[in-house]
């Protein structure tokens, strides 16, 4: 893949470097908090070499890569530097508030799940190796590597502080001084013994391992900073804006903040623990059937804050990561089922990447690249998933890592009082991983066109050519004259454009609908020898949301030359000031040797 072709794509379509106020990347996304979103063109991004999907959700335009997420993170950091265009978006304000507060504690928590998740990991071996008896817990060595386990968790309020300093774009080192205080060993000892600040008794909490209040008190501290600099004349900021800030955010935090804090954790520790006590293994269960769509939105990502929260606070977790073991195992059965059953060379060879991916608990390539789109893959993955997470629920099984499931995590499940977690885990995983395989080979069935007998078919495949007619009525002009230079630079493949006469788009050939488009405004479909084509109403009329445009075909439906696909207001379109050529693109070439296309005017 050529990383620095890519990157230069990617950026384009999201705006341009002036539109990106942050980019961070997770295990498979690239994650882009834009000035203004609605500059995406996301159905672009998804023709971008080595992007297997993109979608703005979550406050956030995220956009799918798989295992290569680093260096294509690489490649565009070079080309846009630490600091690109205002850290304020303009389109904040449109954003309902849930993505706002989404977007905000994923941006604080998302960067911490590397060190989490390693520390986690070791510490899960130390422990079985332990107890195979290959490591005496009383050792100098294990003690150590212990401390190396255990270390991020207990200085995560001060990792928090980086993460919200990072996302309120404030003094990183003052708030690591703020937070720092509460962890300092004599003020840990003060609290212990009792004791009050402007005469109020301060809380005893320990705040190792604590999350909720170290965001606040650099919420706080972000607000003090502003206004402080603001009315500090400027010869004294460098000392004067930390010096009040810290005066007045430790002090507060330590009576009012830090308690508060305390409280929120706990609560969403009881509350889960409350939904896990009451609806047990159907929890577990209904979470595993639904991760897909979730992992798909990027939603599941608003379960780090529930993760860590209950990691830290107890130690263990047992609803998101235990149901992910059931989905990851899931979808890599899945995948390998239907890199058995397909025929299709290119579909196998993806699926086998995917599975592999998905075995190590990497599932987006999978979903992506296999599931989400094939309704017969789809199905297999829920019902493993709710079956497989039903069987973790009633066994019980908890995580003490907060790390992806999968082949090479496994020990994220030892238990140190209970070994037969660790084997009940390899039994689900291994109940997940025949069990979605074995429904997808009575499932899948390849999505391909059966070929026609008749010799008077309108799709012409006699001597290994096939024709297209003109979707819509109108002129038919080069692809190279429309405005669009995703088009016009052959990016997507090879086709023609049509200047429309009417509101009407037709089926250009026989051929089967393998995708439709909430918004109406294009449509992808499938002929007879497997060649994939792109039909687009209009330029960037995706911003119209669907607005006059009746789409009259669903997927996987066979339609016929000249059936109507989409009926759309052309008046209408360009009343609004939108550019209305059609364009007909072959986005993928099948057995034919040649496709004939309608003549230029």
């Amino acid at each position: 893949m050529d990383y620095d072709k890519s990157a230069n794509e990617i950026i384009n379509k999201v705006g341009g470097k002036e539109n990106i106020a942050k980019m961070i990347h997770c295990s498979t996304r690239l994650r882009f908090t834009l000035q203004d979103y609605d500059k995406t063109d996301l159905e672009a991004l998804k023709k971008v070499d080595g992007v297997l999907g993109a979608v703005n959700a979550s406050g956030q335009c995220q956009i799918i890569i798989g295992n290569a997420v680093v260096e294509m993170y690489d490649a565009i950091k070079s080309k846009i530097g630490t600091t690109t265009g205002s850290n304020k978006s303009k389109t904040i304000s449109k954003k309902k508030w849930f993505e706002v507060f989404l977007d905000f504690l994923i941006g604080i928590f998302q960067p911490l799940v590397p060190a989490i998740a390693g520390a986690g990991v070791l510490k899960s071996f130390l422990i079985l190796f332990s107890s195979l008896g290959w490591i005496s817990e009383s050792s100098s060595t294990y003690q150590i590597f212990t401390f190396i386990g255990s270390a991020p968790l207990y200085f995560l309020p001060l990792l928090i502080a980086i993460t919200t300093a990072q996302k309120l774009n404030v003094n990183i080192l003052v708030a690591v001084s703020i937070v720092s205080v509460s962890v300092y060993p004599d003020l840990v000892t003060l609290l212990a013994k009792g004791t009050k600040l402007f005469g109020l008794s301060l809380t005893n909490i320990t705040y190792s391992s604590q999350v909720f209040p170290a965001i606040l008190a650099i919420l706080l501290y972000a607000v003090l900073e502003k206004y402080v600099t603001k009315y500090c004349p400027k010869p004294v900021r460098v000392f004067l804006v930390p010096l009040v800030c810290m005066a007045i955010t430790v002090p507060v935090t330590l009576i009012f903040l830090g308690p508060i804090g305390y409280i929120i954790g706990t609560w969403i520790s009881a509350f889960i623990l409350f939904l896990f006590n009451h609806l047990g293994w159907a929890a577990t269960g209904l979470l595993a059937a639904i991760l897909p769509l979730m992992v798909a939105t990027g939603m599941h990502k608003a379960l780090l804050p529930y993760a860590v929260a209950t990691m830290t606070s107890t130690g263990k977790e047992l609803l998101y990561l235990p149901a992910s073991l059931a989905h990851n195992l899931s979808e890599a059965g899945t995948c390998f089922g239907v890199a058995v059953r397909t025929k299709d060379v290119k579909m196998r060879a993806t699926a086998i990447s995917a599975a592999i991916s998905a075995l190590f608990g990497i599932t987006e390539p999978a979903l992506y690249g296999v599931t989400l789109q094939h309704k017969r893959a789809l199905g297999p993955v829920m019902i493993s998933s709710a079956i497989t997470g039903c069987v973790v629920g009633i066994l019980s099984i908890k995580a003490f890592a907060l790390v992806g499931p999968g082949i090479a995590s496994m020990t994220m499940y030892v238990d140190k009082s209970n070994a037969m977690n660790f084997v009940y885990a390899w039994v689900c995983l291994v109940i997940a991983l025949i069990l979605s395989f074995i429904l997808t080979l009575v499932f899948w069935k390849d999505d391909v066109v059966a070929a026609s007998q008749d010799s008077q078919d309108t799709n012409k495949t006699l001597n290994n050519e096939i024709e297209l007619e003109a979707p819509i009525n109108g002129t038919v002009i080069s692809l190279k004259d429309v405005n669009d230079s995703t088009f016009s630079s052959g990016i997507l493949g090879e086709g023609i454009a049509i200047k429309p006469k009417d509101g009407f788009l037709f089926a250009p050939a026989k051929a089967e609908v393998i995708m439709t488009y909430k918004t109406g405004h294009a449509i992808g479909l499938k002929t007879q020898d497997g060649s994939e084509i792109l039909i687009h109403i209009g330029i960037d009329t995706v911003k119209l949301n669907g607005k006059y445009f009746n789409t009259k075909v669903k997927d996987h439906q066979i339609v016929e030359p000249g059936e109507i696909l989409i009926e759309f207001d052309l008046d209408k379109i360009v009343a609004e000031g939108f550019d209305p050529t059609v364009m007909m693109v072959i986005t993928s070439k099948g057995k034919s040797e040649e496709i004939e296309l309608p003549a230029l005017a």
